[in-house]
C-alpha cells in the first residue's frame, strides 16, 4: 500500500469510529454495534410513529385517518421487505467474505445488492402506482377509508427508491463495523421527519398528504447520506454493476436472494398477517378494530426495536467470526445475544401487562379506542417472550448462511400457524375479534420453540466440530 493510500485510510478511520469484529470481548463488540443500532431503530420508528401520532390528532378525522394509514402499512412492509431481501441478504455474505479476507468477493456482493435494490425499487413503485386502489381494497379498505389511504400511499410511493436505498444499503455500513455512521444515516431522516411532519400536516394544512410528503423528503436525505458514505468513506466503495458484470454475478445474486428470502418472508408474512387481520376485524369488529390493530402494530414496533437492534448488532460479529473460523467467538456471540434479549423482553413484557394504557396513549387519546385496545394488547403479547426464541434462532441461521432453516422457520410461524388461526379462532371457534389477537401468542409458543431447539441441535454441534479441527 502506498504512503498516500495509507494516510487516506488513517484519515477515514479518524472520521468514523469502527468496531473490530476480530478482537476485543464479544459482549463489548455486540454492545458497540447494538447501541448505535438501537438508537437508529428507535429513530427509524419515527418515520411511521410520528406520522401516526400527528395523523391521529387531525381535527374531526384523526381516528379514521389513523386506520387508513394502518391499511397502507402492509404495503410499506412489503417495500421494506424487498429492500432487506437484497440488503440484509447480502450483508452476512459480505461479512463472511471479509472474515475470509476476500475483499474482491465482498465488493462484488455489495455492488450486486445495490444494483438489485435500485432495480427492485423502480419495479415496486410502478406496480404501486398502477394498482394502488385495488391493492388497498384487497387489504380491507372501505370507501370511507380509501379517501385517506389512497393519497397517502400515492405520495409515499414516490419515495420508494430512497426508502429502499437507506434501509437496504445501511446494512453494509454496519457490516463494516461503522455502527455510529449507520446510526447517523437514520438520525438524519428521523430528525427531518420530526421537523417536517407538523409543518406539512398543520402549518400547510395538507393533512394526511403532508405526512406522506414529510416522510418522502426525510427518506431522500437519509439515502443521500448512505450513498455518500458508501461511495466516498467506506473501506469498499459501492457502485452499479456494469453490463458485463451483470451476467457474471448471477450466482452471487442467487446467493443474496436465497439468504435474504428468510428475512423477506418474515416481513412479507407480517404484511400477510396484517391483511388477514384487517379483513377479519373489519367483519367481526368494524373499522374501530382496524384502528386497534394499527395501535397494537405500532406498540409492537416500539417494543421489538431494541430486540431487532440486538440481533442486527450481533449478526455481523457472528458472520465475520464464522468466516474467519473462530467457533468459540461465534458461540459467545450467540450466548451474549440471547442473554441480552431475554433480559430486555422480561422488562418490557412486564410494562405491557402492568401499564397498557400508557403505551396505547402514545398513539391515541380516543377513550373508546383505548377501551377496546387494552384487552387486545394484553392478549396479543401474552406469550411474547417466546418470540425471543424465534429471533435468536433466525438471526443465527441467517448470519451463518443457513438458508434452508432460516426460510423454513420464517414460513412456519406466520404462514402455517398465524394465518390459519386468524380465521379458525374467530369463525370456527366463534371467538370473534378476541380470536384474531390470540393467534399471535399461540404461534409464538409453537414456532419460537421449534426454531430455537433446531438451532441448538444443528448449529452448536457444527461449531463444536469446527473447534476440534483447529
Amino acid at each position: 500500500m502506498s504512503t498516500e493510500s495509507q494516510n487516506e485510510k488513517e484519515r477515514n478511520e479518524m472520521i468514523v469510529k469502527r468496531i473490530d469484529f476480530e478482537h476485543g470481548s464479544i459482549p463489548s463488540n455486540i454492545l458497540n454495534a447494538a447501541i448505535p443500532m438501537l438508537v437508529a431503530q428507535l429513530l427509524s420508528l419515527l418515520y411511521n410513529i410520528i406520522d401516526r401520532i400527528y395523523i391521529a390528532r387531525i381535527p374531526h378525522i384523526g381516528t379514521t385517518a389513523l386506520g387508513a394509514v394502518g391499511l397502507c402499512f402492509p404495503i410499506i412492509v412489503i417495500i421494506t421487505a424487498f429492500s432487506n431481501l437484497f440488503g440484509s441478504g447480502g450483508a452476512p455474505l459480505f461479512s463472511i467474505r471479509r472474515g475470509e479476507n476476500n475483499s474482491r468477493k465482498a465488493s462484488e456482493i455489495m455492488n450486486t445488492s445495490y444494483t438489485m435494490v435500485c432495480g427492485g425499487a423502480i419495479v415496486l413503485m410502478v406496480i404501486g402506482f398502477l394498482f394502488a386502489r385495488p391493492i388497498l381494497r384487497l387489504f380491507g379498505a372501505s370507501e370511507s377509508a380509501l379517501v385517506y389511504a389512497y393519497p397517502y400511499l400515492m405520495i409515499y410511493l414516490l419515495g420508494t427508491l430512497p426508502s429502499m436505498i437507506s434501509t437496504g444499503m445501511n446494512s453494509f455500513i454496519n457490516a463494516q463495523g461503522y455502527a455510529m455512521t449507520g446510526m447517523t444515516s437514520v438520525a438524519i431522516g428521523a430528525v427531518a421527519n420530526c421537523i417536517l411532519d407538523p409543518v406539512f400536516i398543520f402549518v400547510f394544512s395538507l393533512g394526511i398528504r403532508g405526512a406522506a410528503i414529510a416522510t418522502v423528503i426525510s427518506q431522500t436525505l437519509s439515502a443521500a447520506f448512505v450513498l455518500y458514505f458508501l461511495k466516498k468513506r467506506s473501506e469498499l466503495n459501492v457502485r452499479f454493476l456494469t453490463r458485463i458484470e451483470l451476467s457474471q454475478c448471477t450466482e452471487t445474486a442467487k446467493n443474496i436472494v436465497s439468504l435474504g428470502t428468510a428475512g423477506f418472508i418474515m416481513q412479507l408474512t407480517n404484511s400477510l398477517v396484517s391483511i388477514c387481520c384487517n379483513n377479519v376485524l373489519s367483519v367481526t369488529g368494524g373499522d374501530i378494530y382496524i384502528s386497534v390493530m394499527t395501535i397494537i402494530s405500532s406498540v409492537r414496533q416500539l417494543v421489538e426495536t431494541p430486540i431487532y437492534a440486538m440481533n442486527e448488532g450481533s449478526s455481523p460479529i457472528l458472520s465475520y467470526n464464522y468466516g474467519a473460523r473462530r467457533p468459540k467467538r461465534v458461540k459467545q456471540a450467540i450466548g451474549t445475544m440471547a442473554a441480552m434479549i431475554f433480559a430486555y423482553t422480561a422488562i418490557m413484557w412486564s410494562v405491557i401487562i402492568v401499564a397498557p394504557h400508557f403505551l396505547i396513549g402514545i398513539f391515541s387519546s380516543d377513550s373508546e379506542l383505548i377501551k377496546d385496545a387494552v384487552p387486545a394488547l394484553k392478549l396479543y403479547f401474552a406469550a411474547f417472550i417466546f418470540m425471543d426464541l424465534q429471533y435468536i434462532g433466525q438471526t443465527t441461521f441467517k448470519s451463518l448462511n443457513k438458508k434452508k432453516q432460516a426460510i423454513f422457520f420464517s414460513l412456519l410461524r406466520k404462514v402455517f400457524i398465524v394465518v390459519p388461526l386468524t380465521y379458525l379462532l374467530p369463525y370456527a371457534l366463534g371467538m370473534g375479534t378476541r380470536g384474531v389477537f390470540m393467534a399471535e401468542p399461540v404461534s409464538n409458543v409453537i414456532g419460537g420453540s421449534l426454531c430455537f431447539l433446531t438451532m441448538l441441535a444443528t448449529v452448536i454441534p457444527e461449531l463444536n466440530h469446527m473447534e476440534k479441527q483447529k
